[in-house]
């Protein structure tokens, strides 16, 4: 639980949370926001900009000697395969304000592989955190600048842009109109005048499901594709430069005609194996907010889409179905080991947004990959 009030931003990370014991194979993970008495909380008054789930192995204190003050020293953070630099997005599962939308569900026989004793190092314990950013915006002046994060409408101290370091690890500059930095914990968006609301207690709520690990079980592996990802070659050493987000430009087009503003991103890297088989593309992580025309496209080099998806807006007042905002992704699984990915091909993300100037605009695809097929099974055609 964590305490919410009109306009404040609540940046948390819930280290160890609860989690299926043993070695287990995952098959669902999903979350929605609810306040302390279980009931769903609608977008319009409390944002749920994201959460991710990230896997990490802690040093087992309680067998040695000395315990630090900080028991994650030592801790390895375990990201997933995906392209991005080392210690960006590196997360398994996580979704936005379309949460409630989209339900995970990995098919049989594949699952994502747990608590396996043989990769967990001595006197270490594998464990996750949840990762999750919310921005309350009742009575705010500007709701949508707010869920986008944008820096003039928060209560930034005065040095923020000196002290405060981007995703490159430099100063942010003035020139950083909005995203993730501007939505620090604890801080406030600007409110209308004399407006009053009481504060309250809100929660991330997630459930799991999974199953004992067993030869049969398929081990699965996540990539998580950017649309901001400049790739760059040095020699035959492929750099990725993964932003995160990125800003949509204002409408430049004739009599003001809103524009299609295209992030697109490929990997000419060899990051997929030649023998794995394409199982599940998953839903992109969207920052969105009112009436924006956006699709995620995959595709390969030679222009064949694998897999297209767009927004689901809502209509009304209930959780889940708010006007205006994006309530869910379309998604499905490709038939089973119906598509296989050859080794060295490229592999493209494009995210469309209208233009009209937004910030914090994010392009995420999440993929699940398997190195092997279950027995007896078809092989796929290759692409």
């Amino acid at each position: 639980m964590f305490e919410m009030g009109p306009g404040k931003v609540a940046a948390k990370t819930f280290y160890d949370v609860e989690f299926p014991k043993g070695h287990v194979g995952i098959k669902s993970f999903d979350a929605e926001l609810v306040d302390e008495e279980g009931n769903f909380v609608p977008l319009y008054e409390a944002y749920l900009h994201h959460w991710f789930a990230i896997k990490y192995q802690e040093k087992d204190w309680n067998m040695s000697k000395i315990i630090p003050k900080d028991p994650m020293e030592g801790a390895i953070y375990i990201r997933n395969d995906g392209t991005c630099n080392t210690y960006i997005l590196p997360i398994y599962w996580g979704l936005g304000a379309e949460s409630r939308g989209k339900k995970s569900k990995i098919p049989d026989p594949y699952a994502v592989e747990h608590g396996n004793p043989s990769k967990i190092p001595f006197r270490y314990q594998e464990k996750w955190l949840l990762n999750l950013l919310i921005i309350d915006t009742r009575g705010t002046e500007d709701r949508e600048g707010c869920t986008e994060c944008r820096c003039d409408h928060f209560n930034l101290p005065t040095n923020f842009y000196n002290v405060t370091a981007g995703i490159d690890g430099k100063p942010l500059g003035s020139s950083y109109k909005g995203g993730l930095f501007c939505c620090q914990d604890n801080l406030h968006c600007k409110l209308q005048k004399d407006f009053e609301a009481p504060t309250r207690k809100l929660a991330l709520r997630y459930k799991i499901t999974w199953v004992d690990w067993n030869q049969q079980q398929i081990p699965l592996r996540f990539y998580v594709l950017d649309s901001t990802d400049r790739v760059r070659t040095n020699g035959s050493q492929f750099i990725h430069d993964c932003q995160v987000e990125f800003t949509v430009p204002p409408t430049n087009g004739r009599n003001n005609a809103p524009q299609i503003e295209k992030q697109t991103s490929q990997w000419k890297e060899v990051v997929i194996s030649s023998t794995a088989p394409l199982i599940c593309i998953e839903v992109p992580l969207m920052q969105l907010y009112m009436d924006s025309n956006t699709v995620y496209s995959f595709y390969i080099m030679d222009g064949r889409i694998l897999y297209t998806s767009k927004p689901k807006y809502g209509k009304g007042k209930k959780p889940g179905n708010e006007k205006g905002y994006v309530v869910g992704m379309s998604g499905s699984y490709p038939e089973l080991s119906s598509t296989k990915i050859k080794d060295g091909k490229i592999v493209t993300i494009e995210t469309r947004y209208e233009s009209g100037f937004r910030t914090g605009a994010m392009g995420h695809m999440y993929i699940y990959l398997a190195d092997r097929l279950p027995d007896n099974t078809k092989r796929p055609t290759m692409a």
